[in-house]
């Protein structure tokens, strides 16, 4: 009898299924001081115990992105092993903030199934959740996933697609309790800018740029436990690259957007977001944004930008779609995001 998992393929899946995934993470300091060596990541909330303290929180909370990793990888196994590709996220939200020395697992529901029209993929929607130690939700999201049929003569399931919303509104966006913006240090931050110096339709160059190493990407997918073969076996694909992991080039992407974003503390809204196409060692990932859309929030001080975030393997910024509709080949990664600032 066999004992080893070769994953699962596009048929076995099924409507409601709830997948319940192996290896709880405790994370620490040491996440974060690999995140923080692996992106150029300088947001202040994350980097100093005193700087949060002086917004309201306990101490330092680790990055959304190193909880949104943590979460993510824990359903490779049992979700994209056998992924031809990450398509989409909606429905995101950061639920609580994720503290050095928690426990993060992670349960998903398959939510649709659609399969490809050539017979040999299909597309499968699941929402997970990331839970802590003591069963409090920290992330919750949709994504979906092309995955290959292992029986090609595997009869189709009836194709459901679920209906799922734009954008996450603004009233069910979760503060973290204790959040005050009110008494910002805007010095420490690194930048003057405020919620209201920002309009809806503006677009920011974030300047910088980054060449993405083999070595590094390597490290990074390994950190989060990211088992899916695209991303280790080179000869998994007919080009016989490693595919860089999605989630690498987010991070990077978040990273750069300090360069005029540098108080965009908090992600707390995954609207959307698409990995346009793909990214491999050597791509030099560059990185612009739009304000898509400003909401106040009860917390003292606080507001929020919905963000689109652009990763670019050259080219010029604030260019996404060619005419005939369909993302330009330097477009890496769409984002569309909630991001919490100081008014």
């Amino acid at each position: 009898m066999a004992k080893t998992n070769s994953g699962r393929f596009f048929e076995d899946y099924s409507l409601g299924q709830t997948l319940v995934h192996a290896v709880p993470r405790t994370v620490k300091m040491g996440e974060r001081a690999l995140y923080h060596a692996l992106y150029p990541a300088r947001h202040a909330l994350y980097s100093s115990d005193a700087f949060a303290q002086a917004c309201g929180l306990p101490f330092s909370p680790l990055d959304d992105m190193i909880g949104f990793h943590v979460v993510f990888g824990k359903t490779v196994p049992d979700v994209s092993l056998n992924a031809v590709a990450n398509l989409g996220y909606a429905e995101g939200r950061w639920l609580a903030p994720v503290w050095p020395g928690d426990t993060l697992r992670s349960e998903s529901e398959v939510i649709g199934l659609k399969e490809n029209s050539n017979g040999k993929t299909g597309v499968v929607y699941v929402r997970t959740r990331g839970l802590n130690q003591h069963d409090e939700p920290v992330l919750e999201y949709v994504r979906w996933v092309m995955v290959r049929k292992g029986n090609v003569d595997a009869p189709a399931p009836e194709p459901v697609v679920p209906d799922l919303a734009k954008v996450v509104a603004p009233g069910d966006l979760v503060i973290p309790k204790g959040l005050d913006f009110t008494g910002y240090n805007f010095a420490l931050a690194g930048e003057p800018h405020r919620w209201g110096d920002y309009e809806v339709g503006e677009t920011i160059d974030h300047v910088d740029g980054v060449t993405i190493e083999e070595a590094e990407h390597m490290l990074a997918t390994r950190l989060w436990q990211n088992t899916a073969k695209v991303h280790f076996d080179a000869t998994f694909r007919p080009d016989g690259q490693r595919l860089i992991y999605g989630g690498h080039v987010i991070s990077m992407a978040r990273a750069l957007s300090f360069n005029g974003l540098a108080n965009a503390q908090m992600v707390v809204g995954l609207n959307g977001g698409a990995h346009a196409n793909p990214c491999f060692s050597g791509d030099t990932v560059k990185a612009w944004s739009e304000v898509l859309d400003k909401a106040e929030t009860d917390a003292p001080g606080v507001g929020a930008l919905r963000l689109r975030l652009v990763a670019t393997k050259g080219g010029e910024p604030f260019r996404l779609r060619g005419d005939d509709g369909k993302y330009l080949p330097e477009v890496l990664l769409d984002l569309d995001y909630w991001a919490l600032v100081p008014l």
